[in-house]
């Protein structure tokens, strides 16, 4: 995605560590606008692929899988990192480790907001290592759900994450597509349809 790839090389970041800062229109402040877009362009990639609706971790996917949600007017459920007093029990739970805060979160959703014959569509900020996937594709084996596919608006394509998906044979978009974060500077894959 032109649009999304641009903005990256504008107001992205590269760090240490091989992380990518986007914190100025994905992450912590958040581009209406853009996520319009990307919302549109998931809707485009995954219209025909029988979505009954979007799963997606808080709190950086909630933005563009709200999008999406709109695009494809479908509901979105989001797996929460912090039980409240209100989400104790009835839950599936899967384990992820966050790279960039280095610490293992259970997230968890309601039972009641998964149903056995929904169809699932994925949608993450970030695919790079693939935890916050692969933790909620065993939410989606623990509910017995099919998964349309997996939409993510940055991955970084020289970690595990694509692959891990892709071996699982499960559908994957990404918006934008890192070849690699040398010197500083992002280099985009050539897009492909997964």
């Amino acid at each position: 995605m032109k649009l999304l790839e641009d903005r990256i090389k504008r107001d992205g970041t590269v760090l240490p560590g091989e992380v990518l800062k986007v914190d100025n229109f994905l992450n912590h402040q958040v581009d209406p606008k853009l996520m319009y877009e990307i919302g549109a362009e998931f809707k485009r990639l995954f219209e025909d692929a029988g979505v009954t609706r979007i799963l997606t971790v808080e709190s950086s996917g909630i933005a563009p899988a709200l999008m999406a949600g709109l695009q494809l007017n479908v509901p979105v459920v989001f797996a929460r990192k912090h039980r409240s007093l209100t989400l104790t029990d009835n839950l599936y739970t899967a384990t992820v480790y966050s790279y960039t805060k280095q610490v293992n979160n259970d997230i968890s959703i309601d039972k009641r907001f998964i149903d056995s014959d929904d169809k699932i569509l994925i949608i993450d900020d970030f695919l790079a290592n693939g935890q916050a996937v692969q933790g909620m594709l065993e939410i989606c084996k623990a509910a017995q759900v099919k998964v349309a596919g997996v939409g993510v608006v940055i991955e970084k394509r020289f970690q595990k994450g694509h692959q891990m998906v892709l071996d699982q044979g499960i559908h994957l978009e990404a918006l934008a597509s890192i070849a690699s974060l040398d010197n500083n500077q992002v280099s985009f894959a050539d897009s492909e349809t997964n």
